[in-house]
């Protein structure tokens, strides 16, 4: 997710419902249209979909080299603690998500979530510990309620603001190279660092982080800047502009799920597999154990296992099977034992590629299980995840 997690959508499925206001536009929007870009509705915004270029090789490209992403649309959150202490935020704020922000280093961030009383996942997101405060980033969709929730559950002495900067995504392998010739300090940074840097002169914040599975950078950058600095890096012979479409593709390759797809509200941490993200210190016998909404639920299931999990799955043929397609045991008869939450043809993996919910018993890979799609059941497999390796620079 953001610093982290977007959003994105399907290549093969329709732009996310909107209202019928205006669409916002990104500080971006401009180069976008210039870029010839193929632009769609997505979460209130008009958003690339993809560029000249195609999805495919966008997609290729960015694991290749590097990918320029928009992701302006993220919703960025600081929360100043007006006493100064940005322990009293870290605390206040652990009330509200299972990881460990107080024992969080400054010029560090954790991904985590916001969860509700029965243990689901109102919105996943990513925290950063900066001198003097908090930055908070929440997914697109999620921006104007994830800021109301913080507002309504965090104390009145602790200010939020929603920053109106751009955020911009550099990922690939070549992503180090690339942003260490407009700010050579970024190079040392390892995975999850986040410092302010200043790139062509403006202030930026930049993270060593991203939602495709590999190398590279999220930037937030002065709306006003945004453009100059993102010509610079397109300017790059390593650096293609890439839309939602091969974000999509990309995070679903590396195993991550998306909010609203994934994981929702009726989802917990533990079935969801992310348990790894609740931090020690939050969990049965921790030091600061539990004391987050639904922590009776998720600490519960963390120790007896889930009932069902989500999973990767790989189409035994050459047919993408899509989101919302149901889960049989079978190859004939019986009730669905679950669905698939998201699906596309995989461009580096060259074949067809999955994520579902099953029930915890048809969760071990290998697993044949089939999905009905056109009334017909095709065979999956279920496989480990991230179906690419994720490139993260750990040290």
């Amino acid at each position: 997710m953001s610093l982290q997690a977007a959003g994105a959508v399907s290549p093969a499925a329709p732009a996310a419902p909107v209202s019928a206001d205006p669409l916002a536009q990104t500080p971006l929007h401009a180069l976008h249209l210039r870029l010839g870009a193929k632009m769609v509705p997505f979460a209130g915004y008009a958003m690339p979909l993809q560029y000249p270029a195609g999805l495919l090789k966008e997609h290729l490209h960015t694991r290749a080299a590097a990918g320029l992403f928009d992701v302006s649309h993220m919703g960025q959150i600081a929360l100043t603690p007006r006493s100064g202490d940005v322990a009293e935020a870290a605390r206040a704020l652990e009330a509200l998500i299972p990881i460990d922000i107080l024992g969080l280093p400054e010029g560090r961030q954790r991904y985590g979530f916001l969860t509700d009383e029965a243990g689901g996942i109102l919105d996943d997101l990513m925290v950063a510990r900066l001198p003097g405060r908090l930055h908070v980033v929440v997914n697109a969709a999620n921006k104007a309620a994830g800021f109301a929730h913080l507002r309504a559950h965090l104390p009145d002495d602790l200010d939020m603001t929603l920053v109106p900067d751009a955020l911009i995504a550099l990922q690939g392998p070549k992503a180090a190279e690339v942003l260490a010739r407009l700010a050579p300090e970024t190079e040392v940074m390892r995975f999850m660092d986040v410092r302010a840097v200043a790139i062509l002169g403006a202030p930026c914040l930049v993270s060593r982080s991203g939602y495709t599975g590999e190398d590279g950078f999220e930037i937030s950058v002065p709306a006003e800047r945004a453009e100059a600095v993102a010509e610079a890096l397109l300017a790059e012979a390593e650096v293609l502009p890439v839309g939602l479409g091969a974000r999509d593709s990309l995070r679903l390759e590396a195993g991550l799920p998306l909010h609203g797809a994934d994981i929702d509200p009726g989802t917990n941490p533990v079935e969801a597999s992310l348990a790894w993200a609740i931090s020690p210190t939050r969990r049965r016998g921790g030091a600061r154990e539990g004391g987050f909404p639904g922590a009776d639920t998720i600490l519960a299931a963390m120790e007896a296992g889930p009932s069902r999990r989500r999973v990767g799955l790989r189409p035994e043929g050459r047919a993408p099977v899509r989101a919302d397609a149901p889960l049989f045991a079978a190859e004939a008869g019986g009730e669905p034992v679950g669905r698939v939450t998201s699906g596309g043809f995989g461009p580096s993996v060259g074949a067809p590629v999955a994520m579902g919910f099953l029930p915890a018993a048809l969760t071990a890979p290998g697993t044949r299980i089939f999905a009905e799609v056109r009334g017909q059941r095709l065979p999956l497999v279920v496989s480990p995840l991230p179906f690419v390796p994720a490139g993260f620079k750990r040290g």
